[in-house]
């Protein structure tokens, strides 16, 4: 028995483009998924190179891709573009990446855990905060020890009911 096999896309998957030498602006957007605005500020960031120009109208290599599809990538898993441009700084497309990786992934690891440390103490206070019964804002303030600096927010720790 024959069988067939259907593969149905709804839009073209860049991976799937053949890489032609140069692209210009638009081709790059739409194979990353970018607006060409975006492209236009990862060049005046220092993030891409400024292309060459062929009839006033940028050209970019293919490399060009890869670096703005490693950019969104690093964004999305909550990287500076700062960060990404030390990453990218002076990185041939034959170098191996996995230093640099690593020592962004031991900053980013860093800032995770103490992100869910102040997470985890926020949501304590929150819980805490369902069962506010004070009558007045002052009295609230008063409860929660409140300073101009909020440096006590960051104290509160588990155990104690607020505004009660």
């Amino acid at each position: 028995m024959l069988k067939v096999k259907v593969d149905f896309k709804s839009r073209l998957d860049s991976r799937d483009m053949p890489r032609s030498t140069e692209m210009k602006i638009g081709e790059l957007a739409g194979r990353s998924g970018l607006n060409p605005s975006a492209i236009r500020y990862y060049e005046k960031k220092g993030l891409l190179s400024i292309p060459h120009r062929v009839g006033g109208q940028r050209r970019y290599s293919s490399d060009a891709l890869d670096r703005v599809l490693l950019i969104r990538f690093a964004s999305e898993m909550g990287f500076t573009l700062d960060d990404t441009k030390v990453f990218l700084n002076g990185l041939r497309s034959d170098a191996p990446v996995g230093p640099r990786w690593k020592k962004l992934a031991h900053r980013k690891i860093q800032e995770v855990v103490s992100n869910m440390q102040r997470e985890r103490c926020l949501e304590s206070l929150l819980e805490h905060l369902l069962d506010c019964r004070c009558c007045t804002l002052k009295l609230c303030v008063q409860r929660l020890s409140l300073s101009t600096s909020m440096g006590s927010l960051r104290k509160r720790q588990h155990g104690r009911s607020f505004g009660k």
